[in-house]
């Protein structure tokens, strides 16, 4: 009674009832089944048949009756090769359908690969546009080597008005009278150069009719 009690109790898992089937590692039986499937789809396999089957109608056809194990009609020859398919055909769909396993899992990790590559060249794609967005946006190089050259070039030519308007003040002879008037109309100490009060950095415009050695402009300015 109580086995029988303990057998209905709900807790605990009921045991599967019928015939209890052999089991086995599917893993091995693969790998086994394969080999068989590879050794059969050999020409070294199909000679070794050739040569057994010969030798099998060989035996029994030109041996003394006594001795032949299968006479004409080969009929254990037939139930030898019959059982030889039977066997033989389940074993290379067993290997097919493993290979098929392999293949669909390598089909996915092609194509997850395939993904994954995809992303990544669309997101190299963005941050390179991006760059170049950046970069146009950015001083170059060769943009602040052409304004440092630019400034230079302004640079050295207000050195070289300057240097100009200090040489012709410095050629203007000085007054020779002491009420005597600076070159602007305003007069000036005695000693003083005409034009001293005249600021050096005086546009270009303003320099464009030159001055004579003796002080008196020249062209325009002579026939005022």
């Amino acid at each position: 009674m109580s086995e029988q009690r303990r057998a209905e109790r709900l807790d605990q898992p009921r045991e599967p009832r019928g015939v209890k089937l052999p089991r086995f590692d599917q893993e091995a039986f693969g790998r086994w089944s394969e080999g068989i499937a590879r050794s059969m789809g050999t020409a070294l396999f199909i000679v070794y048949m050739t040569l057994v089957i010969a030798a099998w109608f060989a035996w029994n056809t030109l041996a003394p009756d006594d001795l032949q194990f299968d006479p004409y009609t080969f009929t254990f020859l037939t139930l030898v090769l019959s059982l030889q398919a039977s066997y033989a055909a389940p074993l290379i769909l067993l290997a097919q359908n493993r290979q098929a396993d392999r293949d669909r899992v390598a089909l996915e990790e092609d194509r997850r690969r395939a993904t994954m590559q995809k992303a990544d060249t669309e997101y190299l794609a963005r941050e390179i546009a991006a760059l170049r967005i950046a970069m146009g946006e950015v001083a170059t190089r060769d943009f602040l080597r052409s304004e440092l050259a630019r400034l230079a070039e302004e640079l050295d030519e207000a050195a070289q008005r300057r240097q100009r308007l200090e040489r012709r003040q410095q050629d203007r002879p000085a007054p020779r009278a002491t009420g005597e008037r600076r070159g602007t109309g305003e007069p000036g100490p005695v000693g003083e150069p005409r034009g001293a009060g005249r600021p050096l950095d005086e546009p270009v415009d303003e320099l464009d009719g030159d001055f004579a050695r003796d002080g008196r402009p020249e062209g325009p300015a002579r026939e005022r």
